[in-house]
């Protein structure tokens, strides 16, 4: 099993998602920044490593906001999400195609990476603040 750990950023009423770049597994489906977490790393820094590498933001991790274990037909992962806020920088597409803040209501709009779907179930019902 791969430990997956990704991030709820929020601005005001929008939270932060990303979409993949058409070369990788799910390709151009969105999903909240991360990645996986390498050995001899906690989760949380292996959260901050992601958003550096992906967005060139540093950010505080903080609670876990759900986790969830889902088989694709190439991995199985388990995915923790974390709430996170940015303490410095301005996310930048360094790994993804497309960057947009959306709120709860307008999930719908996007196609996300199926490890997400109970996470998004999830935010539509309790809007997923802190």
């Amino acid at each position: 099993m791969t430990e997956v750990v990704a991030a709820l950023l929020w601005r005001g009423e929008r939270f932060l998602i990303c979409r993949r770049p058409a070369h990788k597994a799910r390709g151009l489906l969105w999903e909240f920044v991360g990645g996986k977490v390498e050995p001899g790393e906690t989760p949380q820094a292996a959260l901050a490593r992601e958003c550096r590498e992906e967005l060139a933001v540093d950010i505080q991790v903080g609670d876990a906001y759900m986790e969830v274990t889902h088989t694709y037909p190439d991995l199985t992962v388990h995915l923790t999400l974390y709430h996170g806020s940015i303490v410095r920088g301005e996310p930048q597409r360094l790994e993804h195609t497309d960057l947009r803040w959306i709120t709860p209501a307008e999930i719908p709009q996007y196609d996300f990476c199926p490890a997400d779907e109970a996470i998004l179930a999830r935010l539509r019902k309790d809007g997923g603040r802190p």
